[in-house]
């Protein structure tokens, strides 16, 4: 008997592999030390959730027995107070991931095109494949998205456009007058979907995020996280704003209760509490300038990035290179995110951490650029 087939694409996705948040057996330099783990790797808040957020999802313990709302009301209310935006164009997922994907389904098939960047986030890949449609790459320039090279890409099959502004992992942008140049290039049939996860980290005065090219178009969307900022990742909760009918189209096919009840109650309250956000942005600008330049002070090259994270690239040489870095750092119980998924072998991304956490990737990466400990490194405090 033959065994079932999955869907044209499918067998052609490399499945996702997260950051990394433990280490192996025997990666530590001292057997059966203890020494906490420095997890660097997936680009979360050092500030963890509102305290508001926690209270909230709490609260919601004691009715787990009854579904949620599964319009998440509460939530889209939340947002849409928060950001000036019509609550009824705002659809919530679990995680912004969700979201994407709902957005190939609805509007990518078999023979359609998408493009993305070089080094655009992985799961968009996954999302053109898995609805049997074709992904198309267009080259970045400087580890940055070339609104050009994305334009000459478009052809009679192109459905839709994935754009990471700012980018994971690169941490570049673009500003507000080349996203809507985009815009304008691509024909009215393409929808532009403007992933803006890092969006509350950026202080350029030319970056929009995308909410008024979304209300003036009707073929734009742009999608947010509550997993990065807001320090909620393990309730996987995001969220759309959307023209009406594109809104109505992921209502559609989405589930209907696609986000948990603790999730909406926590989403809710942490959208609220500017100040726990204000204090994640200084604590944000204040050590992504001071590691950069500790960094490359060291004599490693660093990405401008206007996100949490920095790209740190390491030289191609035998035993300095991005994964005798990594080695090294695993020794010291810091775990980074190596990038060869992303193709690039030669970096690894680093989140802005505590102050505390900051610091000892900094001496940890001076002691491997300077040769010190033989390559072993030591033990984390």
């Amino acid at each position: 008997m033959p065994a079932p087939t999955p869907q044209p694409g499918i067998l052609d996705i490399d499945p996702y592999v997260p950051g990394e948040s433990r280490l192996e057996e025997g990666q530590s330099a001292r057997a059966g030390a203890a020494r906490r783990v420095i997890k660097l790797s997936s680009n979360e808040t050092p500030l963890g959730p509102s305290p508001a957020a926690v209270e909230a999802f709490r609260a919601s313990a004691s009715g787990l027995a009854r579904y949620p709302d599964g319009s998440a009301r509460a939530l889209r209310e939340a947002i849409g107070a928060r950001f000036g935006l019509n609550p009824e164009r705002i659809v919530c997922g679990a995680g912004s991931d969700e979201l994407l994907n709902l957005l190939a389904a609805a509007y990518l098939g078999p023979g359609d095109e998408a493009i993305y960047t070089t080094h655009g986030f992985l799961v968009y890949r996954i999302a053109i494949l898995a609805q049997g449609a074709t992904p198309v790459i267009a080259e970045e320039r400087d580890l940055t998205a070339d609104v050009d090279a994305i334009l000459a890409k478009v052809t009679a099959r192109t459905r839709m456009v994935f754009l990471a502004n700012p980018n994971n992992p690169t941490g570049t942008y673009l500003p507000g007058d080349a996203v809507r140049r985009l815009r304008e290039g691509l024909p009215d049939a393409v929808l532009l979907v403007l992933d803006a996860a890092y969006a509350d980290y950026v202080q350029r005065n030319d970056y929009e995020a995308g909410i008024e090219l979304v209300a003036t178009t009707d073929n734009t969307v742009m999608t947010r996280t509550f997993s990065k900022i807001h320090g909620l990742a393990a309730l996987r909760l995001g969220w759309a704003y959307c023209p009406e009918a594109v809104a109505d189209v992921l209502n559609r096919i989405r589930g209907p209760f696609n986000v948990s009840a603790p999730a909406i109650a926590a989403g809710a309250a942490a959208i609220g509490d500017g100040a726990h956000v204000a204090r994640a942005v200084a604590h944000n600008a204040t050590w992504l300038a001071r590691v950069a330049q500790a960094l490359e002070g060291l004599g490693l090259r660093v990405t401008p990035s206007v996100a949490n994270f920095l790209l740190v690239h390491f030289p191609e040489a035998p035993g300095r290179d991005a994964a005798a870095a990594d080695a090294f750092l695993r020794a010291r119980g810091i775990i980074l995110r190596r990038l060869e998924p992303y193709g690039l072998p030669h970096a690894l991304r680093m989140t802005i951490g505590t102050g505390e956490e900051n610091e000892a990737v900094i001496e940890a990466l001076g002691a491997f650029m300077s040769g010190a400990d033989g390559g072993k490194g030591a033990a984390a405090p």
